[in-house]
């Protein structure tokens, strides 16, 4: 906005002294200079204030021999603050400042003042002195600007820092398994597989299943194999047979059992991954070769062929390995209810000692009071040395505004993409804007590009903040928005809190709602600070 402002005495930017006969008469012909000040109202960015001001002299106005000082100054409650002055001269002066010829001329200059707290409140005015043949006139003042708009020191500068993942499963999925082995190229169950101790030890894990109120039997499989030698379609047939003598023997097993679920009864003609991990996990020799070779040929015929060829390991391979993959397993698929929130609330009270690492961490996110999940953190941290606890709890120390805490707990932490955030964001609270932003740009997340965002507003770049914060909700995001000159998503934001209302009122007072600046500045008024503002604050000054 710009705005024109007849000048009433002399001139008073360094530009003017009339084509009159003496100093004191350039004050009487000041009704004929125009000032204009762009922005008329002065605006704080990146903690500075910039301006431009054009004085247009009229034809035979500035005295060929005067010469002028003119100072701008900011005028604020509490004190004042002056640039170096600007000179300028008529035609007829042997020196070396700006000539004002006397047929007139528009004089621009640009004005320059590091904000001081106070000057949200202020204006700018020019002080001038002429003098001519020897004799010095003080020039009246003359306000060109009204006060400093400070918009945009309401971002949050807290920062954004999240808590890691706890990793707690409410439904931890569980197996019990058990198998059964059958001679080579036969399908037939021997009863003394049906009273093995694999057997055995599934029949014992069932009847704990079922009688464990947190666990559910979901389904079941039976799968049987054949073991990957000899010929495919041969394997195919012989492992087909093998799950139907697997789905009886699986009745047998179960008798008397209520158990639930399906039962699922599947065939693998070759076992290849059974016979990878036994090889793994054996002492053989040549182990790593065979894994190679599994790794090198896709097709199961090469592979046996390769395989034989190791005729040494072979043999170890068919008496060692082989006869354990003509088998048929019964899966039980199993589904454990975890604590629920309010059963870990109580046992934080009652019994804190039977929570493992991830309950642990669960249970500090359900408690209200940031001491008590410090505490939390800190015995995940001393039992289970839980790296996500000690960075947890650096989280919530940012929180309570603890900072050297929050950094002493990040200490010795992996340096991955969250501690680069946390630590950008202490260095945000600590005013350290430069090495926040080095924090930020390592991070690279989402929530560290929504804090260099702040960086942004904080240093005048409101469309880079607002293309950082594009699609993103929220306070910080509505005020990127209402630096570039959308007001809809700040008169939109829907929290209640003293802050947020009086983003509203900024929103309204520009979309000349006087309603909503009343209601929205009432609700932000039970905010002393926030009502001390508003007093103040350009923003509103045609509403006060």
């Amino acid at each position: 906005m710009k705005r024109t402002i007849n000048f009433l005495s002399a001139v008073v930017l360094g530009f003017a002294a009339v084509a009159c006969s003496s100093a004191e008469k350039m004050a009487e012909m000041a009704e004929n200079v125009t000032v204009k000040c762009e922005p008329a109202v002065l605006e704080v960015v990146a903690g500075e204030i910039d301006a431009t001001v054009s004085v247009t002299y009229p034809e035979d106005y500035f005295h060929p021999k005067a010469i002028l000082e003119v100072t701008p100054v900011i005028v604020y409650e509490g004190g004042e603050v002056k640039m170096e002055p600007f000179y300028f001269q008529g035609e007829k002066v042997e020196d070396n400042y700006e000539v004002v010829p006397s047929a007139g001329a528009t004089i621009t200059k640009k004005v320059h003042f590091e904000y001081v707290p106070g000057m949200e409140n202020c204006y700018l005015e020019l002080r001038g002195v002429a003098t001519n043949k020897k004799k010095s006139v003080d020039m009246p003042s003359k306000k060109v600007a009204d006060g400093a708009n400070t918009t945009y020191m309401l971002v949050c500068k807290n920062g954004k820092v999240d808590l890691k993942a706890d990793g707690y499963q409410e439904i931890i999925k569980q197996t019990a398994e058990g198998q059964i082995l059958y001679q080579i190229n036969s399908s037939t169950v021997r009863n003394s597989q049906l009273k093995g101790q694999s057997v055995k030890d599934y029949q014992a894990a069932l009847d704990e299943i079922l009688a464990n109120e947190r666990k559910t039997l979901v389904s079941t499989d039976v799968v049987a194999y054949a073991s990957p030698d000899g010929k495919e379609d041969q394997n195919a047939k012989l492992s087909d047979n093998r799950s139907k003598s697997a789905e009886k023997a699986y009745g047998k097993v179960v008798k008397g059992k209520e158990v639930t679920g399906d039962v699922n009864v599947t065939s693998v003609a070759e076992d290849w991954e059974g016979f990878q991990e036994l090889v793994a996990a054996s002492d053989l020799e040549d182990k790593d070769l065979i894994i190679r070779v599994l790794s090198m040929y896709s097709d199961p015929a090469v592979r046996e062929k390769e395989i034989k060829n190791m005729s040494a390991v072979y043999s170890t391979l068919a008496k060692d390995v082989l006869p354990e993959l003509r088998r048929a397993r019964f899966i039980a698929n199993v589904e454990f209810q975890n604590y629920t929130n309010e059963e870990l609330l109580q046992l934080i009270a009652d019994n804190i000692d039977v929570l493992d690492e991830t309950a642990l961490l669960r249970a500090a996110t359900l408690v209200k009071e940031n001491d008590q999940k410090i505490e939390i953190y800190k015995k995940a941290a001393e039992k289970f040395e839980s790296a996500t606890a000690k960075y947890n709890m650096a989280v919530v120390y940012i929180w309570m505004n603890e900072i050297d805490k929050a950094a002493a707990a990040l200490k010795g932490l992996e340096m991955d993409a969250d501690w680069q955030n946390a630590m950008g964001v202490i260095a945000l609270r600590k005013g350290q804007l430069e090495a926040a932003n080095n924090y930020f740009v390592k991070a690279g997340t989402q929530t560290a590009k929504e804090n260099l965002a702040v960086l942004d507003i904080l240093n005048g770049e409101y469309e880079a903040a607002a293309a950082k914060l594009a699609g993103v909700e929220g306070y910080n995001a509505a005020l990127a928005q209402l630096l570039v000159g959308n007001n809809a998503p700040a008169a939109a934001l829907k929290c209640e809190c003293a802050n947020v209302a009086y983003l509203r009122a900024v929103a309204a007072a520009r979309q000349g709602d006087a309603e909503a600046v009343k209601t929205n500045l009432e609700a932000a008024g039970k905010c002393e600070k926030l009502a001390e503002r508003a007093a103040k604050d350009v923003e509103f000054a045609q509403y006060r």
